[in-house]
Protein backbone atom coordinates (compact mmCIF):
# COMPACT_ATOMS: atom_id res chain seq x y z
CA UNK A 1 0.00 0.00 0.00
CA UNK A 2 1.45 3.35 -1.00
CA UNK A 3 1.26 6.74 0.76
CA UNK A 4 -1.79 7.91 -1.18
CA UNK A 5 -3.83 4.77 -0.46
CA UNK A 6 -2.99 5.03 3.26
CA UNK A 7 -3.97 8.72 3.25
CA UNK A 8 -7.35 8.00 1.61
CA UNK A 9 -8.02 5.08 3.95
CA UNK A 10 -7.18 7.10 7.08
CA UNK A 11 -9.44 9.94 5.98
CA UNK A 12 -12.23 7.44 5.29
CA UNK A 13 -11.83 5.99 8.80
CA UNK A 14 -12.54 9.43 10.32
CA UNK A 15 -15.55 10.06 8.08
CA UNK A 16 -14.02 12.00 5.20
CA UNK A 17 -14.40 10.68 1.67
CA UNK A 18 -12.30 12.16 -1.10
CA UNK A 19 -12.49 11.52 -4.81
CA UNK A 20 -9.34 12.02 -6.84
CA UNK A 21 -8.71 12.47 -10.55
CA UNK A 22 -5.43 12.36 -12.36
CA UNK A 23 -3.59 13.75 -15.32
CA UNK A 24 -0.20 12.06 -15.17
CA UNK A 25 1.81 12.94 -13.16
CA UNK A 26 -0.60 15.27 -11.28
CA UNK A 27 -3.27 14.00 -8.90
CA UNK A 28 -6.13 16.39 -8.08
CA UNK A 29 -8.83 16.35 -5.40
CA UNK A 30 -12.14 16.41 -7.25
CA UNK A 31 -14.62 16.01 -4.37
CA UNK A 32 -14.60 16.02 -0.58
CA UNK A 33 -17.64 14.35 1.02
CA UNK A 34 -19.52 14.77 -2.25
CA UNK A 35 -18.79 18.51 -2.58
CA UNK A 36 -16.94 19.60 -5.71
CA UNK A 37 -13.63 21.32 -4.98
CA UNK A 38 -13.33 24.61 -6.85
CA UNK A 39 -10.00 25.84 -5.49
CA UNK A 40 -6.80 25.59 -7.50
CA UNK A 41 -3.40 24.84 -6.03
CA UNK A 42 -0.16 24.37 -7.96
CA UNK A 43 -2.10 23.83 -11.20
CA UNK A 44 -4.59 25.51 -13.51
CA UNK A 45 -7.00 22.54 -13.52
CA UNK A 46 -7.66 21.82 -9.86
CA UNK A 47 -6.28 21.36 -6.38
CA UNK A 48 -3.11 19.29 -6.69
CA UNK A 49 -2.72 16.79 -3.85
CA UNK A 50 0.51 15.32 -5.21
CA UNK A 51 2.54 13.90 -8.06
CA UNK A 52 2.90 10.33 -9.31
CA UNK A 53 6.51 9.22 -9.65
CA UNK A 54 8.03 9.79 -13.07
CA UNK A 55 10.92 7.39 -12.48
CA UNK A 56 11.04 3.79 -11.28
CA UNK A 57 11.89 3.40 -7.63
CA UNK A 58 10.45 6.79 -6.59
CA UNK A 59 7.38 7.22 -4.38
CA UNK A 60 4.28 9.40 -4.51
CA UNK A 61 4.93 12.95 -3.26
CA UNK A 62 2.34 15.14 -1.54
CA UNK A 63 2.41 18.82 -2.46
CA UNK A 64 1.74 20.50 0.91
CA UNK A 65 -0.11 18.58 3.63
CA UNK A 66 -0.87 21.78 5.53
CA UNK A 67 -2.75 23.21 2.52
CA UNK A 68 -4.47 19.88 1.86
CA UNK A 69 -5.83 19.68 5.41
CA UNK A 70 -6.87 23.34 5.28
CA UNK A 71 -8.95 22.50 2.19
CA UNK A 72 -10.41 19.37 3.80
CA UNK A 73 -11.47 21.37 6.88
CA UNK A 74 -13.14 23.93 4.63
CA UNK A 75 -15.23 21.31 2.80
CA UNK A 76 -16.00 19.15 5.83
Amino acid sequence: MNKLEKFIERLYNIGIQIKLIGNYPWIYIEKINGKVVKEKFMAEHGFTIGFQPTQLGKEFEFTDLKEIFKLIRKYK
